[in-house]
């Protein structure tokens, strides 16, 4: 945990006078262990801090006993959220290295709390934009998109945090913005972006690239799945002379372009998708196909296990910072949970960790 301590150390404690009898770093340790057993609530973490103050005594001084659920309340609602995100980030830098590993995929989507809204005072539901390192399994950022700032302009934002250094960054066609492709080629990353009719005249000079007889693609490659009644077939191709392209419209680092076309087929009924891209790198058809289905990790292993196992579309937080500093602890106890290798699903680490202090303290020291 002293790395834990190290990272967050300069975090400005909202806090005045009298009501610091808790200290911010050990409220925050209570509240990430909490998180890591189950709690979902400010009145879970504060249930858990109780029953579990024996266990919580091994590693914290808890001068002023255990935080009520109030003290939690307090916290996140003031805590500052960039400074929060900054020191998420260095923990994360300190805590996963490896991510720098060149070749590796950095997926980004965003992510609403539905139940975060404040019909009373008008506010919207939380929404987080997340950049996901798909092999590591880790959230390395994500930044909140409110009624000044849009999804598109938070991703730039967010990139801008990060190191990209020979990761290759996938989103959705909404994001195939000229400003999100420079921010990835300056942080030394490159990009695979669905490209559609959000960009007119582009989408139309690759499609025709594309479909032309007389320029085959430079690469293909096909493969085939089947499991639960279904079979799926994709085909991948590959241009990779389209360097043409980034001068003629103005898009940073363009040199290559790409479409998967995906058959499907259930109960004797068949379907197709084709999906185009714009590359900052020309690939092999083997590799960007690859990349393609990696972006689709950020909703199974992120969004689904948010949602599903730790219940995050029905948090009520609503108050001033509290959804968003609280939807970062859980990425947060994600991480943590996502970095231990023993044998069981996530839904199991995380009872685990509620029935087994041993466990526990094991997932924590990772910290």
């Amino acid at each position: 945990m002293e790395r834990f301590r190290t990272c967050f150390a300069d975090l400005d404690d909202p806090r005045t006078g009298n009501a610091q009898r808790h200290d911010l770093l050990e409220v925050l340790l209570i509240a990430l262990a909490a998180t890591l057993c189950g709690a979902e609530t400010c009145v879970d973490m504060a249930d858990f801090g109780e029953a579990k103050e024996p266990f919580l005594r091994r590693f914290l001084r808890l001068e002023g006993g255990t935080p009520s659920h109030d003290t939690f309340s307090r916290i996140f609602r003031r805590l500052d959220p960039d400074a929060f995100e900054a020191a998420f980030g260095r923990f994360v830098q300190a805590f996963g290295g490896e991510i720098e590993a060149a070749g590796g995929v950095v997926a980004v989507d965003g992510k609403t709390a539905r139940r975060s809204f404040d019909k009373q005072n008008g506010s919207r539901p939380l929404h987080l934009v997340s950049a996901w390192a798909v092999e590591q399994r880790l959230v390395l950022g994500q930044r909140k998109v409110d009624g000044k700032s849009n999804e598109i302009s938070a991703l730039p934002e967010l990139l801008a945090l990060l190191s990209l250094e020979g990761q290759i960054v996938t989103a959705d066609a909404m994001h195939c913005q000229k400003a999100t492709a420079e921010v990835i080629v300056e942080r030394g990353g490159d990009y695979c972006l669905a490209l559609k009719g959000n960009q007119p005249a582009l989408f139309k000079d690759v499609s025709l690239l594309l479909d032309d007889p007389d320029a085959p693609p430079n690469d293909v490659a096909t493969t085939t799945d089947g499991d639960h009644g279904r079979i799926e077939t994709r085909r991948a191709e590959i241009v990779h002379d389209a360097a043409w392209l980034a001068e003629t419209h103005g898009f940073p680092g363009l040199q290559a372009v790409g479409r998967v076309t995906a058959t499907r087929e259930v109960d004797g009924k068949s379907t197709t998708a084709t999906r185009t891209y714009v590359l900052s790198k020309p690939l092999s058809a083997a590799r960007f196909a690859e990349v393609v289905r990696a972006h689709w990790q950020i909703e199974n292993a992120l969004h689904w296990v948010l949602d599903v196992v730790m219940d995050e579309d029905q948090a009520r937080a609503r108050k001033d910072h509290a959804p968003e500093n609280l939807a970062r602890i859980r990425r947060f106890a994600l991480n943590l949970l996502r970095a231990n290798k023993d044998k069981g699903s996530t839904r199991l680490k995380f009872k685990r960790a509620g029935w087994d202090d041993a466990f526990l303290t094991k997932i924590l020291t990772t910290a």
